[in-house]
């Protein structure tokens, strides 16, 4: 009996998903090593070209999925070796710093990788329980959301380490908020046509004032092997705290995967503090930018700029597909952050340290003329400014992220 065979997957169709999903690759490797780009400045940019692009909307979308989730993977890397933390990962900075000063920088990349890697396996059995959960609960969420962050602002301010910290985190928080109400609704003028104010509010918050604090510094020293001094139940247990925390915020307006790290601090063992804060955040991250996905989709409300961009963009919610793309991505995310971290700590380790924070300095700036024209580098400066003042008092970075929360409180 004769039987016609039919193919299952569309060879055209999957070529054409695969080149957009290597190109989305590309962009999410090169905004994620240079300090200063993100992934949802190509995302959006992509959104604006995506009428003009003679291939079917969802190609466009997996190129931008798959920019946002290889991104996520690799901005620890310039992190820790420059000091220039994407908002996400500025949290884990500092104990992400100690382990390359310690000599454990290609240990900090791995842990990085698997932090990130196991928060995509996670989120497959993750998905539907929490995205069943999440879309009865919102909107109770939504009615009583100045009262959720303000329950977020607590939290964050109440787990700082004295009371200084603890004050100085709140006047942190509050002038962040104030920066936030003053810059969010501008439109400035700028060369890029989607552009907008976050790149240099975020490139001069948490990028600026490491790079200041680093001028003249020693730079990265030598490291040495990349073994993982973690036990795997820590290891595990870490990256299921910040994977579950990215989840659940990736359906929350306002609250960033660093926060998510932070919310997850208690379940990190004590015995690998630094260790199992880079594998949570790391975790928190991805899982962020997975689970934003499942609420664009469920909920129809976008949570990062790289959904911002695909809902832009019309395209088609075939959410098989755009998983599928995501995982493959993770793939090469993964194998990217263990081939390029080591060589990335070295080339800056043999640097001259001093000249290239200055580069990279001038870096931020042009990258915030791009997005924002002059004003963006006016909001660059005084971002930067206010940047430095937590640490002088001792608290976390992380209430800066009030440029985005204290605004949602207020309305």
């Amino acid at each position: 009996m004769d039987a016609l065979v039919r193919p299952v997957v569309d060879p055209t169709f999957a070529a054409g998903a695969l080149a957009f999903l290597l190109g989305g690759v590309a962009l999410g490797t090169a905004s994620g090593l240079v300090p200063g780009l993100h992934a949802n400045n190509f995302a959006l940019l992509l959104a604006g070209l995506a009428p003009s692009v003679p291939a079917d909307p969802l190609f466009v979308g997996v190129a931008m999925l798959g920019a946002g989730v290889v991104h996520s993977f690799l901005d620890i890397v310039p992190a820790l070796a420059l000091g220039v933390p994407d908002a996400a990962t500025a949290v884990a900075a500092l104990p992400g710093h100690r382990l390359v000063i310690a000599g454990r920088g290609r240990e900090a990349v791995r842990l990085s990788a698997l932090g990130s890697g196991l928060a995509v396996a996670l989120a497959v059995p993750l998905a539907v329980p929490v995205t069943w959960l999440m879309v009865r609960w919102y909107p109770a969420l939504r009615a009583h959301l100045p009262l959720l962050l303000g329950g977020v602002v607590a939290l964050l301010v109440l787990t700082e380490s004295s009371r200084r910290a603890a004050v100085g985190g709140l006047v942190a928080f509050l002038a962040s908020a104030a920066l936030g109400f003053a810059t969010l609704d501008a439109d400035p003028a700028a060369p890029l046509s989607t552009g907008g104010v976050l790149a240099p509010l975020f490139a001069g918050l948490f990028g600026v004032p490491v790079l200041v604090e680093a001028l003249g510094g020693e730079g990265v020293p030598p490291q040495a092997d990349p073994r993982i001094a973690m036990r795997a139940r820590d290891l595990g247990t870490s990256a299921g705290a910040g994977s579950l925390a990215g989840a659940v915020v990736g359906y929350v307006p306002g609250v960033s995967a660093a926060i998510a790290a932070v919310a997850a601090m208690p379940a990190v063992p004590r015995a690998s503090a630094d260790r199992g804060f880079v594998v949570a955040t790391s975790g928190a991250n991805t899982a962020n930018t997975i689970f934003a996905l499942f609420a664009l989709v469920a909920l129809g409300t976008p949570r990062t700029g790289v959904t911002v961009a695909i809902d832009r963009a019309g395209v088609p919610f075939a959410l098989p597909m755009l998983l599928v793309a995501a995982a493959t991505a993770a793939c090469f995310g993964f194998a990217l952050v263990v081939l390029v971290g080591d060589p990335y700590l070295r080339i800056v380790g043999n640097a001259d340290y001093t000249r290239l924070s200055i580069g990279v300095l001038g870096l931020l700036a042009v990258v915030s003329y791009a997005f924002a024209g002059a004003y963006g580098v006016g909001v660059l400066l005084v971002a930067g400014a206010l940047g430095l003042v937590p640490p002088r008092v001792g608290a976390r970075r992380v209430h800066l992220m009030g440029v985005l929360i204290g605004p949602l409180i207020v309305g």
